[in-house]
């Protein structure tokens, strides 16, 4: 992979080019962007559904986050095996696919009487396709709308997973006072069903794409080519580590606090979409590098207040706040962009989502771990100083 940035041609920067309505308008973009958006709400609602379907049976704050998050786990064998699909020559057919597998898995989770190994085997497999499917559609996403609206793009694509996500937790809440958990999966087999059908209605197949067969061995070499370059491994770092201890965090929130997790997460989910669509929306290139740093402190430092166990109004708003800092992720990405060539962008971004993921598995594990030996309130402050630190000790030049 050079190490040098990529040229592409791409539009002239205009302020219809980057607008969200001009996005919007959009065909291809607009049913990415919809079926990016049942996506979301199917995964909020099962991983809610899961999470409680296991808290019930088992009481373990370790099983409940990884539960909740576990999925994220197996997205690493999709980067690590297959990732490269995502650069093949019909980008379009493959994310159908992988949709599909998604839609089989979840409905798969809407048997009553399923063994829980049963279910976290389903977890792992989903994650693993979810992963290609990520990777796929955001290749698809950086042919579709010019270089100079990508972080619009993706900035609107946070805000309204953002917005889903607290939508996704305060319907699934409500829902779980009429219907099982069992039923919570069957609506979101149904969106994923959806969503499906809207990609195969909107978006065309685009191909400037590699002529060799994607595959396991083109997977390897990509992702070494990859990781041979500092500046790219210390991006990644940034990307991964400091945000998965975070979400470790949130992952105990049930365990905290069960009668107002849902009032955390929102809070969380709320930060998030303000976070983006400041930095994504209002912000410049020069400038959302310029405050990255400090949306990285941001990130970790309001949890250390967990550490008295604040009052549930107190630790929404300090939840809230290190939501915010989770938009330091666009510029870490347009630099990851940047240094990307055309052929290879999907497996790139699919890499990066998906070690993203990964380490959010791994960091609800870590924090889920602390939790079964210290109080939650501790775990979620040693996982926050934790993340702090690594922000701080590998602070990249580029960014700040």
């Amino acid at each position: 992979m050079p190490s040098h940035p990529s040229v592409r041609p791409d539009t002239p920067p205009t302020t219809a080019a980057t607008g969200y309505r001009a996005l919007l308008r959009d065909r291809e973009f607009g049913g990415l962007y919809l079926s990016f958006t049942l996506t979301v709400t199917a995964s909020t609602l099962s991983g809610f559904a899961l999470g409680t379907l296991v808290n019930h049976r088992t009481g373990s704050p370790f099983l409940t986050a990884v539960s909740m998050y576990g999925a994220t786990f197996a997205t690493v064998l999709g980067a690590l095996t297959l990732m490269s699909v995502a650069d093949g020559k019909r980008p379009r057919r493959t994310l159908l696919l992988l949709q599909l597998v998604s839609l089989v898995g979840i409905a798969a989770q809407a048997v009553p009487g399923l063994p829980l190994a049963a279910r976290f085997a389903l977890l792992l497999t989903l994650g693993f396709f979810q992963s290609l499917g990520t990777g796929t559609r955001l290749g698809l996403l950086a042919e579709v709308v010019p270089g100079s609206a990508y972080a619009p793009a993706r900035s609107l694509m946070n805000i309204t997973a953002g917005g889903t996500v607290i939508i996704g937790y305060a319907v699934g809440a409500v829902l779980l006072r009429y219907l099982s958990p069992y039923g919570l999966f069957a609506v979101a087999a149904a969106l994923t069903a959806l969503g499906t059908a809207v990609v195969a209605a909107t978006v065309r197949e685009h191909s400037i794409r590699l002529t060799r067969r994607p595959g396991l061995r083109r997977t390897w070499t990509t992702n070494a080519e990859l990781f041979a370059h500092p500046g790219r491994r210390m991006l990644l770092l940034n990307l991964w580590v400091p945000n998965g201890l975070i979400v470790g965090c949130e992952a105990l929130f049930l365990s905290y606090d069960p009668g107002r997790a849902g009032t955390l997460l929102a809070a969380a989910s709320a930060g998030m979409l303000l976070g983006d669509l400041i930095v994504g929306r209002l912000l410049d290139a020069e400038r959302r590098r310029l405050f990255a740093f400090a949306l990285r402190l941001l990130l970790a430092a309001p949890f250390l207040l967990f550490a008295v166990h604040p009052p549930v109004l107190v630790a929404a708003v300090a939840v809230g706040l290190a939501g915010v800092g989770f938009a330091a992720t666009l510029p870490l990405q347009e630099q990851l962009l940047e240094q990307t060539p055309d052929a290879i962008r999907g497996q790139v971004q699919g890499v990066e989502s998906a070690g993203r993921m990964t380490w959010q598995g791994i960091g609800a594990a870590i924090a889920g771990g602390l939790a079964q030996y210290l109080t939650p309130g501790t775990a979620i402050t040693v996982a926050a100083g934790l993340s702090l630190a690594v922000t701080l000790l590998c602070r990249p030049r580029s960014t700040a």
